[in-house]
């Protein structure tokens, strides 16, 4: 080891990130979650050349307020790159907030990837942290993380399932003695149950809402069930498709269910090709722990309810649904000895 890299190790505190398509949380080692924003970054492009305004929290207020020249970009979809320099500059944002701008970190970094992404787009999600900054790059499959920030036994010979809702992606995972025996991984999440709405909107009230508009309406009244549990109803703007003028109109949470029967029964079917594709031994197993939901989707009202029907088993909201990937890679990454079998590779 060189002097530069001892310094190196001495000035960064190494990072867990789970690079969301919708958030971005980061675990600093020793510190825990320290960072938790959206994964939008404001692009200014003038004579051709672009140039970063503002990224995250900031950057998503901007989204669909925008002049011609500005652009909010969200560089991750479905869960994985889509605009590789955004990306970049996104990591390196979050890096240097979290260092501080000391612009000589250089962190080793864990970052978790959907089990159905290729080769090549888990390449582009290492050179990305490589490029922004990174010591050595980690990778981790998302399940694997979401089932041990769920405080799953992943390392112990009995079956654990494990299903992550995230923005851009589902993940089904069972899991047994450190290793993913089934994975499948669905490009359905809470962006296609956004999108969902506003065609549901669209086509039965001829209002056209935004994506920020829809995330409200889910958040606040949605139910993936057509007996909702609560029945609630909420008022939403938009614009009137007929006149082109503005109007308010009212939603309901069975409305909400309607409009999110095709992305929940996507979810579903996934589950239950899982548990088809499941050995007897950790099925059994299943049978008496039951399904952990985690991710941002898990907290869609009575979606628990909709796969305990469907299922005929026991099924459970984690705890913190929406960190759970993050805390599990920040374990894989305070416990890097122990764990180093659940990560996928290293540049």
């Amino acid at each position: 080891m060189t002097v530069f890299s001892k310094l190196f190790k001495f000035m960064s505190s190494d990072m867990a990130i789970d690079l969301g398509t919708a958030n971005t949380l980061v675990y600093v080692k020793g510190k825990g979650v320290v960072l938790d924003e959206p994964s939008v970054v404001a692009v200014s492009t003038v004579s051709g050349k672009k140039q970063v305004l503002a990224v995250g929290e900031e950057a998503k207020m901007m989204v669909g307020r925008t002049p011609g020249h500005i652009q909010a970009i969200r560089p991750l979809q479905d869960g994985v790159i889509a605009d590789f320099d955004v990306a970049e500059e996104m990591i390196k944002h979050f890096i240097r907030k979290i260092h501080n701008r000391i612009m000589l970190a250089r962190p080793q970094i864990i970052i978790c990837v959907p089990s159905g992404s290729t080769a090549v787009e888990r390449r582009a999600i290492q050179e990305s942290a490589e490029s922004a900054g990174a010591r050595s790059v980690f990778l981790i499959e998302e399940s694997m993380a979401a089932a041990i920030g769920s405080g799953l036994p992943v390392t112990e010979p009995t079956g654990s399932m494990v299903v992550d809702i995230g923005g851009g992606t589902t993940e089904v995972a069972i899991i047994s003695l450190g290793g993913i025996v089934y994975a499948k991984s669905i490009r359905v999440g809470g962006d296609k149950m956004d999108q969902a709405i506003i065609s549901y909107v669209r086509r039965t009230q001829n209002l056209l809402i935004g994506e920020s508009s829809a995330e409200r309406i889910k958040k606040e009244v949605g139910s993936a069930s057509s007996k909702p549990s609560q029945e609630k109803e909420m008022r939403i703007k938009g614009r009137d498709l007929m006149n082109g003028i503005p109007k308010e109109i009212g939603i309901s949470s069975k409305d909400v269910a309607e409009s999110l029967a095709e992305p929940v029964a996507a979810i579903v079917d996934a589950v239950k090709m899982a548990l088809e594709n499941t050995p007897p031994e950790l099925s059994a197993d299943i049978v008496d722990k039951g399904i952990m939901l985690t991710g941002g989707g898990a907290l869609l009202r009575d979606l628990d309810k909709v796969l305990r029907k469907e299922t005929h088993l026991p099924v459970s909201v984690a705890e913190d649904p929406l960190s759970c990937v993050v805390l599990g890679t920040g374990y894989a990454l305070e416990h890097m000895d122990v764990l180093k079998d659940v990560l996928v590779s290293e540049i």
